[in-house]
């Protein structure tokens, strides 16, 4: 006797199938968690040299990034968290890791970026004994100056005129 008008049907079929979608589609969007040290992970190769394979895995909001050679030949990895770099045992060159603003010892290369997210750039370079150089540089975050003393705040968050 009650029956649903077809509009209500349709519109809450059409709401489920466009949830189970968002779903699915977030699930392929995030990064592997798994096959770091892999030469040929199953991975997206996120680099932006066409000298380098990069793979990016995601675990814990940690992000391990894995650099290798054309050949497969796992060359570096490190972890990056909130700034923080760590180099990792991992990959044939892992000994000739830099962060920071280091230059390749002895006779190198020009250095190549091979990854670059907005808050980590990474380069490899190529020195005259055949080694990859990889250095890792991160984006400082920026430290807001918070005014304690609002009579003396000009330019900072909260000073100023009403701030």
């Amino acid at each position: 006797m009650f029956r649903k008008p077809f509009g209500f049907a349709a519109h809450t079929r059409i709401i489920t199938i466009a949830f189970a979608a968002l779903v699915s589609t977030s699930a392929f969007a995030q990064a592997p968690s798994t096959g770091l040290g892999q030469a040929w992970p199953n991975a997206t190769d996120v680099s932006v040299s066409p000298h380098y394979h990069v793979y990016v895995f995601v675990r814990d909001g940690i992000r391990y990034v894995q650099i290798n050679d054309l050949n497969g030949t796992v060359r570096a990895a490190v972890a990056i968290a909130d700034n923080v770099v760590l180099v990792l045992p991992v990959g044939v060159d892992a000994a000739d890791v830099t962060t920071g603003r280091s230059v390749a010892s002895g006779n190198a290369g020009v250095p190549d970026t091979v990854y670059s997210d907005g808050t980590a750039r990474i380069t490899a370079t190529v020195t005259s004994t055949g080694t990859v150089h990889v250095n890792v540089a991160t984006t400082p975050v920026t430290i807001l100056n918070i005014c304690t003393n609002p009579a003396n705040c000009s330019n900072a968050v909260g000073g100023g005129n009403g701030g």
